[in-house]
């Protein structure tokens, strides 16, 4: 097996030989929706775009779900992108159709196995690479989802954690598994001051000098790992010191997981601590971790978790679990603080702990610098530089 370190630095002077190379990242969905995966696909195709300028490749994005203007020109230009906008009969064919063209090709999910399979009978020569994210591939899978893991040439994986459940469950060959970490994004409106938001106090009629921990997370009935539950319960008790704490769970919910959540905040008598506030728009949420003094997402099941990056681009604590990808995010407690999801007494100690560490502009601004130095965009090409070549 074979770890890519996000913050190795390569040394300029070395001379590589580059041949004409033709590459294909298939996607499910970039630019239409957002979450990890998607954000993910961004940068990865901002970073393999920049590449092929670099050495006169080829590079093209093409997605199954996404419209051909839902493309953001500001990751690569719409002439290397193309929208199947969910005719996935035509996505599949086209695909197929073009393998011989392709030398290494890039699936996004594994959901897109067929293409993969398909393309690697046509082409043999092509390499074909995956993306292992997180849960969609820990557990039992399809047969044609096992037959792409058993010939893919590279298995990208987001976490150390990640890249052992795949080898431990599917018993493919380590030799063909990679880390490499998400990064943050290039585009996000890193913040050069740590001031809470006024209007955001405002709406959620918090006062600045009020303890406030943050959660974003998707919130589904389906997903009952995240954690934010434990942090409903641990809130009862933290409110007899702080009084004033008060919890802003952020989120997409399902009507069911909503209903779930509001009984547990009337269980634990937090009706007046907790404020769901339902999905943030991306313009809002640098200020939604800026408006916060520690995050927390005690999660089972992460494969990596790029919502802790950001918290700590912006300078925030994290709390994380330490049962999954999360501890590659915080380089295995060097960035942040990873606790036993199930065990509320230490998680109420990792909070109570932050809380009372009273976080100055330098801690922020130290907090900052330490994420972007290790999780940027410009150590990630040079690994993918280093994995292409």
């Amino acid at each position: 097996m074979k770890v890519i370190c996000i913050g190795q630095k390569y040394s300029p002077c070395i001379k590589y030989k580059f041949v004409a190379k033709n590459i294909r990242l298939y996607s499910l969905q970039t630019f239409s929706s957002t979450g990890g995966i998607q954000k993910m696909t961004r940068t990865l195709a901002h970073s393999l775009n920049n590449l092929a300028k670099k050495h006169n490749w080829s590079f093209k994005l093409i997605s199954a779900y996404d419209a051909q203007n839902d493309v953001i020109t500001a990751y690569l230009p719409a002439l290397n992108f193309k929208g199947y906008k969910n005719a996935k009969v035509k996505f599949v064919f086209q695909s197929v159709f073009n393998a011989s063209k392709q030398d290494i090709v890039i699936l996004s999910h594994i959901n897109l196995a067929l293409i993969g399979v398909l393309i690697k009978i046509l082409n043999p020569r092509c390499k074909i690479w995956l993306i292992a994210h997180g849960i969609e591939i820990w557990g039992p899978l399809t047969f044609i989802k096992k037959k792409l893991l058993n010939i893919a040439d590279k298995v990208l994986c987001v976490s150390n954690f990640t890249m052992q459940k795949v080898i431990n469950e599917h018993k493919i060959n380590p030799n063909s598994c990679t880390v490499l970490n998400n990064v943050v994004d290039s585009f996000i409106q890193i913040p050069q001051k740590f001031n809470k938001p006024n209007y955001l106090l405002e709406r959620y009629n918090i006062q600045a000098n009020q303890p406030i921990i943050f959660t974003l997370s998707r919130l589904s009935s389906l997903e009952l790992y995240k954690g934010h539950d434990q942090v409903i319960r641990v809130i009862k008790k933290l409110k007899v010191k702080y009084p004033q704490i008060k919890y802003v769970l952020a989120g997409k919910y399902d009507e069911i997981e909503k209903l779930r959540i509001d009984a547990l905040i009337k269980e634990n008598n937090v009706q007046n601590e907790v404020i769901l506030t339902g999905f943030i728009n991306d313009n809002e949420l640098i200020d939604h971790f800026l408006i916060a003094d520690l995050f927390v997402l005690p999660s089972k099941g992460e494969g990596f978790g790029i919502v802790f990056i950001e918290a700590m681009a912006c300078g925030l604590p994290v709390i994380c679990g330490n049962e999954d990808g999360s501890i590659d995010a915080i380089c295995n407690g060097e960035l942040g603080t990873a606790i036993s999801p199930d065990n509320l007494q230490e998680l109420e100690n990792a909070i109570t702990i932050a809380l009372d560490t009273q976080l100055t502009e330098i801690d922020r601004q130290n907090i900052q610098n330490k994420c972007l130095a290790k999780f940027n965009e410009n150590n990630y090409m040079f690994a993918l530089e280093a994995a292409i070549i």
